[in-house]
């Protein structure tokens, strides 16, 4: 969970009005569900297309566990408010690591709140996890992948050099030819 506090601020609405949005702190979290919320409104995919500072801000919106926030609190969201919420999105909250073995191309698979739930899903992972911070649970889901994959295969070639090179130091060990 991350904690911003947003300043007094007077803001100018453009056009005549000063607006005077008061000085708040907000209770964020990075989940699943806040995704699914930003996504059922903005009809696009979090994970993979760049935001407006507008869409970025109602991240912030959806993000927020505070109860009854006024709406002006949004608009005095600066843009060092912004860069300290995307270093929290982007912090892997974990120390588990998972090893790409995968070989080929990237997945261009388009990732979305439904993927992810069915990921959840498939994995039986509990929905009470959906709200934990969203890299840690794709990590969790990575690691479902990884221990559920069956062992590779070694390539024959590369069997064959294996063989050879342990021949090879057998027949040293124990004073024999091949």
């Amino acid at each position: 969970m991350l904690e911003i506090t947003i300043p007094e601020t007077e803001l100018f609405d453009g056009v005549e009005n000063f607006i005077y949005a008061k000085g708040q702190t907000l209770r964020l979290e990075h989940s699943l569900v806040s995704l699914s919320k930003w996504e059922s409104k903005w009809h696009k995919p979090f994970l993979s297309k760049k935001k407006t500072r507008e869409e970025s801000i109602d991240y912030v919106r959806c993000m927020t566990l505070t109860q009854n926030v006024d709406p002006s609190v949004y608009k005095a969201i600066t843009p060092a408010i912004l860069r300290e919420v995307n270093a929290y999105i982007d912090a892997p909250m974990t120390a588990t690591t998972v090893r790409n073995t995968k070989k080929g191309g990237a997945n261009r698979e388009v990732v979305t709140a439904e993927i992810i739930y069915y990921w959840m899903i498939f994995h039986n992972i509990p929905f009470e996890c959906q709200k934990w911070h969203l890299n840690r649970l794709l990590t969790l889901i990575n690691v479902c992948n990884a221990k559920g994959q069956k062992p590779q295969k070694i390539p024959r070639s590369e069997q064959f050099a294996q063989n050879r090179i342990l021949n090879a130091a057998n027949k040293k060990k124990w004073n024999t030819r091949g």
